[in-house]
């Protein structure tokens, strides 16, 4: 079985340049995100929201951390309490998003790198759907 754009033969070679575009835009826009930290997470935001906090830092993390605390202190008490398997899952699911929800993207990029990965992304989706439409007006006059 032959797999070609638009399902006969002619057009791969405009279909694969399109692709080799486009994933060197994308590696390009990849390239050029980096993940910050030290804002303040989900759960403590609007802990310190709550308070009256606004956009300063709180000191809520052992909140978060409590469910675990109490789950893991009721397993090693008794390992059979559904209830302790119940906030030690609960506690890795808040502790989770807090971790993740802490995380800001910020997009360095420079000006002409910008441009580029545009042309690339844009060019190579535009060669993929040409290649693939060509390819079917062929396919469909044979």
């Amino acid at each position: 079985m032959q797999l070609n754009p638009g399902g006969s033969p002619g057009g791969e070679v405009k279909f694969l340049i399109g692709a080799l575009m486009t994933i060197a835009g994308t590696w390009l826009f990849f390239d050029s995100v980096r993940f910050t930290t030290g804002h303040m997470g989900m759960v403590s935001g609007a802990i310190a929201r709550g308070r009256g906090g606004g956009l300063m830092e709180t000191t809520s993390m052992g909140i978060v951390l409590l469910p675990i605390f109490v789950g893991i202190i009721a397993l090693f008490f008794d390992v059979k309490k559904s209830w302790g398997w119940i906030l030690v899952g609960i506690g890795i699911v808040i502790l989770g998003v807090e971790v993740v929800s802490r995380f800001r993207p910020v997009v360095a990029i420079k000006g002409t790198h910008l441009f580029l990965l545009i042309v690339l992304l844009a060019g190579g989706l535009g060669m993929m759907l040409r290649g693939y439409v060509e390819d079917r007006r062929r396919g469909k006059s044979n």
